[in-house]
């Protein structure tokens, strides 16, 4: 009875594989990558909340962008880090919570393409349309663009998993480095078709609508920025676009090379491998991307730190003068 209980709630997760050599360099560096993606995200939320003059649509999508890698961060590094150091047949995880960490890896992948898809929009008012920019964009206007955003998500990935979770099982290990829904269905010795053609039809649907919506508006940007003779309007258009274009890029390049790799079994050490990163190099460039490169942002964490820097200063100078 007790070994019926453990095959049915209690699956083993494959996680990093990693030589006893090795471990530890391999925690030391993902530890601190995952502190640099928390210290990093959540800094540039506290920051834009507390600075009033950033209190502006785009960066508040910026906010919806780092809470969003804040959570996928959390849902899978943190799993890695504690199994690192315990032998792979050991393992072990309960099924439910196998269940939400998977539904967590797959809600962040969504979210990070539907909000991408409005801050290129929030980039087309601002650049093709400046002057309607202020009553397009109100704050009730990027709350319900981000409300839609989670609640598309919520729904696509709650049917995805929902579709795997009321399938029987008959295996008990998952040869990824964290739960999936692919790890979740392949438990299974039922037919998976439904599976297959809903999941690869939502991932077409987030990737096509994302890849759609931001070659469009971009080339509607382009357009502009050629029939526009303002070389200043023009160099600001590139610099904030170009930071969203590089992060869209990492994402979705992330993301096809897991989804391509399903399909090659030979080729399940790399798709390992893409997996950890899309949740990893995502989030840790986007706090590098936006945080530095955004002018505004940059120049509030540069007057941050000075604002310490002269009263030291001049402790010094009266000690000095005593």
């Amino acid at each position: 009875m007790e070994n019926q209980t453990l095959d049915l709630d209690v699956v083993i997760v494959e996680g990093l594989k990693v030589t006893p050599q090795s471990s530890v360099p391999a925690f030391i560096l993902l530890l601190l990558i995952y502190i640099f993606i928390m210290v990093s995200n959540i800094g540039l939320v506290v920051l834009i909340s507390m600075e009033r003059s950033l209190h502006q649509p785009m960066y508040l999508l910026f906010c919806n962008m780092s809470i969003n890698d804040v959570f996928g961060a959390s849902a899978i590094i943190p799993r890695i880090l504690s199994d690192v150091f315990i032998p792979m047949s050991q393992r072990f995880i309960f099924y439910d919570e196998c269940v939400i960490e998977a539904f967590c890896a797959h809600f962040h992948a969504c979210i990070a393409h539907t909000v991408l898809m409005i801050m290129a929009f929030d980039r087309y008012v601002a650049i093709c349309n400046p002057l309607r920019y202020a009553t397009i964009m109100t704050h009730r206007m990027v709350l319900g663009l981000s409300v839609w955003a989670w609640s598309i998500s919520l729904l696509l990935v709650g049917i995805l998993i929902g579709l795997s979770v009321r399938l029987s099982r008959c295996r008990r290990v998952i040869l990824n480095p964290f739960c999936d829904n692919a790890s979740l269905f392949k438990l299974s010795c039922e037919n998976v078709l439904i599976i297959h053609i809903y999941g690869l039809g939502t991932a077409v649907l987030i990737l096509g609508s994302s890849m759609c919506s931001v070659m469009l508006t971009y080339l509607r940007i382009a357009m502009v920025c050629l029939r526009s003779k303002n070389k200043a309007l023009n160099s600001k258009a590139l610099q904030t676009c170009a930071t969203h274009l590089v992060a869209y890029a990492i994402l979705l390049f992330s993301c096809c090379i897991v989804i391509i790799l399903h399909r090659f079994p030979h080729l399940s050490d790399h798709r390992k491998l893409a997996a950890i990163l899309l949740h990893i190099v995502s989030p840790a460039m986007n706090a590098i991307i936006y945080g530095l490169q955004i002018k505004a942002v940059r120049e509030k964490i540069i007057i941050l730190f000075k604002r310490k820097t002269p009263g030291k200063v001049k402790v010094k100078n009266c000690d000095g003068q005593k």
